[in-house]
């Protein structure tokens, strides 16, 4: 079976790999355009794109697939590349860009150029969340954010709409007390890659059955923004740790003292202690964690960073740092 594949980070390049070791003929690689990252800010291929180099497969980069938006010359020519292409399918995974109807009818086999045949079978999403919950962006974040006991991944069969088409597979996990965005991204990464082949070794077997996600339950995951790192002491603490949890590898949870930067890797709450504190007031500083006052509760920091230092236990960072109890963090 050809397959197009269309992606851009780690959780991508992961489902990218899994396609390639179980067989698969990728026969495009469609990725968000270099960006500039790191120190030097210097032009950085994405996951995908490097694993794809890698394999000396075709590499797409257009800036927008709208035949009608700013850059028509860049979906004109994505459209020729699918259409020569000729696979029997498009696998989509936190690729960046919405695919416009015309991708759509042309992976279905439906349009001038599109392959037909009973082996179109459209553009398959692999997303990592239990559908209609956690649609959009962010769905790892944001599960962790709002507590959700479990998650997974659903592989989609896409439409028009934004994660709005019709389940084909779906597998659920239970989300670790302690668990981070990060740790938790890596096991649905592994989910994803073995669902995207289970379902394409499915369809190539017979038509996959599909089943309309229900109108109740429907969430959005939007965009994580590095606005949302600065911890608000007026919530309680178990809402704050877990923004903590969240928001590890990306943005991190911010505190501030004086004017400047303190990152919270980890922490737990704890109840108040008898101890007063405006929400914010250092209760304590000591080898076992900076405990801050909150709205209800306290928060507990393990691992601190500095702005331009290192992630260090709490006693590391309070030796080159310290907080005494009454300090109050921003």
């Amino acid at each position: 079976m050809r397959i197009v594949f269309a992606g851009t980070p780690e959780f991508a390049r992961v489902a990218l790999e899994a396609l390639e070791s179980a067989g698969f003929d990728i026969a495009l690689v469609f990725t968000q355009p270099d960006r500039p990252a790191g120190r030097g800010m210097k032009l950085q291929a994405s996951p995908v794109k490097a694993h794809a180099v890698a394999r000396g497969w075709p590499v797409a980069q257009p800036r927008s697939l709208r035949l009608d938006g700013k850059y028509p010359e860049d979906a004109a020519d994505a459209r020729q590349q699918l259409i020569d292409a000729g696979a029997d399918a498009m696998v989509v995974a936190a690729y960046g860009l919405i695919l416009p109807q015309w991708v759509l009818d042309l992976m279905a086999g439906r349009g001038d150029g599109a392959p037909g045949g009973t082996r179109a079978l459209g553009c398959l999403n692999i997303h990592a969340s239990l559908l209609p919950r956690w649609r959009g962006a962010a769905p790892i974040h944001r599960a962790i954010e709002a507590g959700d006991a479990e998650t997974g991944v659903t592989i989609m069969q896409m439409d028009a709409g934004l994660d709005t088409g019709d389940m084909l597979l779906a597998e659920s996990l239970a989300i670790g007390a302690q668990e981070t965005t990060g740790q938790l991204h890596d096991r649905l990464a592994a989910m994803g890659g073995r669902l995207i082949v289970q379902a394409l070794r499915q369809a190539q077997a017979g038509p996959l059955p599909r089943t309309p996600q229900p109108a109740e339950g429907v969430t959005y995951a939007h965009k994580i923004e590095k606005a949302e790192a600065r911890l608000d002491w007026q919530q309680d603490a178990a809402t704050l740790a877990r923004r903590v949890r969240a928001f590890d590898p990306f943005p991190g949870a911010v505190a501030e003292l004086d004017g400047q930067p303190i990152k919270i890797w980890a922490a737990h709450a704890e109840p108040a202690d008898g101890h007063a504190g405006a929400p914010g007031t250092v209760l304590r500083a000591d080898a076992g964690g900076v405990a801050i006052a909150t709205r209800d509760g306290t928060l507990v920091a393990t691992q601190l960073q500095r702005a331009g230092g290192k992630r260090l236990p709490a006693a590391d960072f309070l030796r080159g740092a310290p907080l005494a109890a009454g300090t109050v963090l921003a």
